[in-house]
């Protein structure tokens, strides 16, 4: 069986590190259709259909970050994990936060996986790795 499309949304308001990990995929390999908002309210109304920037298909993984302006990675996922029609998004956290609170918060709203940024490497390959085995190994919703 061929690999699905994938698509990504990411979620990251730090444009030096949104751009990193977009070149850092594509470099890796990862192919698949990016689309990056800058705060969890542009992100809300991409995956709502309420955007007429960018629209996000399905199957898709977000890459939130946490600390954002306006409506952060913990307001997002209370947001979305309320939301029965987006409750099985597939969320990785991809943040600089290492605290041990943030990730048990996070966890507790039933994100995919929680990755630290410096731990990815600075191009991002670790990451890109990440992503094509878990589209190759899981059915995504």
């Amino acid at each position: 069986m061929a690999n699905p499309t994938l698509s990504l949304l990411l979620v990251e308001d730090d444009d030096v590190a949104a751009e990193a990990a977009c070149r850092g995929l594509a470099r890796s390999g990862v192919n698949f259709p990016v689309v990056w908002v800058e705060d969890g309210l542009v992100a809300l109304a991409v995956l709502r259909g309420q955007s007429t920037r960018a629209q996000v298909a399905r199957p898709r993984i977000v890459l939130l970050d946490l600390n954002m302006p306006r409506m952060n990675g913990f307001e997002f996922l209370a947001a979305i994990r309320a939301d029965r029609a987006f409750r099985d998004e597939v969320i990785f956290v991809l943040t600089t936060s290492d605290d041990d609170e943030d990730r048990s918060r996070a966890y507790r709203e039933q994100i995919a996986g929680y990755i630290v940024k410096s731990a990815v490497g600075p191009q991002f390959a670790k990451l890109a790795g990440l992503l094509l085995a878990y589209r190759d190994a899981v059915c995504l919703p």
